[in-house]
């Protein structure tokens, strides 16, 4: 019943055993996977592993850290890429102000970029924002990304920006963090925020959750995530995981026609 928005198994953390991780992702009951590309060749890798398992989505783009290596060719790869079957998003994209991997100026255009490459191909974002909250939501609006609409990823703002978030459109992605000790603001997002705006991730093989913190992660611990709102909200892990599944499959316009949802705030 669950389903992984943000998985990395391109890794080459997975490199020894990536089909016996996802197997083991559908023997803990995980129905769907999105594999998120962070550049070209982890892209074409994502597009890979979408034609090889039929439970398996990707997205494309080019991860803030890598904003520096988007040139003509590797633009034009990945609206090629984005094209493909199976292809249901353009990410994970965004800005990185925590690590600055690449220079704040790049990382905002090629941000910009990407957006502007999802709004010609009509697919949603994965937005990775770390530190940058203002600069984020600030090119969100300017670049009329509500149109497509998509994922703030791993979310860590406030609540409320989470308000702010999803009135232009966007879901919110919990993963790893809300089950660790410190994370009060993000606990306060997950109770306070209806679960129809809520979706859960792993990040694999990062940001692994309780009780496996300091492992890598993957996708059978989803479920670990499930169970933390759960017991936030004081709802059942099933009700959890059946919503978040429909919100996932509405948002990436899987298995059918979903209504979309009404905004409370």
């Amino acid at each position: 019943m669950y389903f992984d928005t943000h998985a990395h198994l391109d890794d080459e953390q997975f490199a020894e055993d990536q089909k016996a991780v996802i197997q083991r992702a559908q023997e803990a009951g995980v129905e769907l996977i999105v594999n998120v590309g962070y550049h070209v060749s982890s892209a074409v890798q994502t597009v890979e592993l979408t034609q090889k398992y039929d439970f398996i989505y990707g997205a494309v783009g080019m991860h803030p850290h890598e904003a520096q290596d988007l040139d003509e060719v590797s633009l034009a790869k990945l609206r090629e890429l984005a094209q493909t079957p199976r292809i249901v998003a353009i990410g994970e994209i965004g800005l990185d102000y925590y690590y600055d991997l690449s220079p704040r100026a790049t990382q905002q255009t090629v941000f910009r970029e990407m957006i502007r490459l999802a709004r010609e191909v009509r697919l949603p974002i994965i937005i990775h924002d770390r530190e940058a909250h203002e600069d984020t939501l600030r090119i969100v609006k300017e670049e009329k990304a509500s149109e497509v609409g998509g994922i703030f990823h791993c979310y860590s703002g406030s609540l409320a920006m989470a308000k702010e978030v999803i009135k232009l459109g966007f879901l919110l992605a919990l993963g790893g963090a809300l089950t660790f000790k410190n994370a009060r603001k993000t606990v306060e997002v997950a109770k306070e925020i209806p679960l129809e705006y809520l979706l859960i991730e792993t990040d694999c093989p990062y940001l692994t959750p309780e009780p496996y913190r300091g492992k890598r992660n993957e996708p059978a611990y989803v479920a670990k995530v499930a169970e933390k709102i759960a017991e936030i909200k004081g709802l059942s892990i099933e009700e959890v995981a059946q919503a978040t599944l429909d919100n996932g499959k509405r948002l990436f316009k899987i298995e059918g026609d979903f209504k979309k949802a009404s905004f409370p705030f």
